[in-house]
């Protein structure tokens, strides 16, 4: 299939680029990887009257960790994140889930930008985002602002983007020495959207009880969900396998999953205990052998 006519802009700059998104007042879309952009065009799901190219534009292809942040530039590519030392050593719970997106054909363009700005909620970047309380940089016409994952993710594709702003990097928290993390999904095939996703991450006192955690789910939601009753029960205990079965279980009673022709909803609620219990069993012994030291 071909996409509908629209017209095709490439501009150089940042400011260029909002320039152009506010002419066209909501009626353009941004383009960099494309990978989940064109299959709506060619399906004729979005019928922009124009797209705005930033591949060309300088200063948005990095990643560097600094002050206990690691930034991510949004035209980064998911393959670069994948293969790269900086994301391995201070983010292990990004470099692991970055690997289960699509196939590499399909890392090797799409960015890491996009896929937050898609909102997918069964994406494995939307998910480690929440998990980590992490944050999107944002451009527009007034300067750059930022917003937390919990501000940015609004409903199923919907964020809080203007349409004349642009995201221009991705914040992921560093969690450092005694805290471990874990990512696990289910997808009916290799490279398919997960039926249900979780990120895990924990920090251990010098007793072994949980010092706090972090705990996501994809698919479950119109957006990526936090299990903050499952979070509240494990502060303070010791993550022994009673303890992560019971938490696992009260997460199937938080989310609040759909049925589709992929799967029911008491399914992905039973599969989401399962993976959750399996996430902590993993973060929980990462914790405990040194923790996060580029374990994925």
């Amino acid at each position: 299939m071909k996409p509908p006519p629209f017209s095709y802009h490439a501009p150089i700059t940042v400011a260029e680029a909002i320039d152009l998104l506010g002419r066209y007042d909501g009626d353009a879309k941004v383009v960099a990887g494309g990978q989940s952009l064109l299959p709506l065009l060619n399906f004729r799901l979005s019928r922009p009257a124009a797209l705005v190219d930033i591949n060309r534009i300088p200063g948005l292809d990095y990643i560097r960790a600094d002050g206990g942040m690691l930034e991510i530039g949004a035209v980064t590519r998911h393959r670069a994140v994948e293969r790269s030392a900086v994301v391995a050593a201070h983010c292990p719970l990004l470099a692991e889930a970055v690997r289960h997106i699509g196939h590499f054909q399909i890392r090797n363009r799409g960015t890491i930008g996009g896929s937050i700005a898609h909102a997918d909620p069964a994406a494995e970047l939307p998910i480690v985002l929440t998990a980590l309380e992490g944050e999107v940089v944002i451009t527009g016409p007034g300067g750059v602002r930022t917003a937390t994952a919990s501000e940015f993710f609004i409903t199923l594709f919907t964020t809080s983007l203007g349409s004349d702003e642009l995201v221009t990097a991705v914040r992921f928290p560093t969690l450092g020495p005694g805290t471990g993390s874990a990512f696990q999904e289910l997808a009916r095939r290799s490279g398919d959207f997960a039926l249900v996703a979780v990120a895990a991450a924990l920090a251990l006192d010098e007793a072994g009880a949980v010092r706090w955690v972090r705990l996501a789910l994809g698919g479950v939601d119109l957006v990526p969900v936090r299990a903050a009753g499952a979070e509240e029960f494990l502060a303070g205990k010791r993550p022994d396998a009673a303890t992560l079965a019971e938490a696992a279980a009260l997460v199937a009673g938080e989310i609040n999953p759909e049925s589709d022709l992929h799967a029911t909803a008491e399914y992905r609620r039973q599969l989401a205990a399962v993976l959750t219990g399996e996430a902590l069993e993993t973060a929980a012994r990462r914790a405990a052998e040194g923790g996060e030291c580029g374990h994925a």
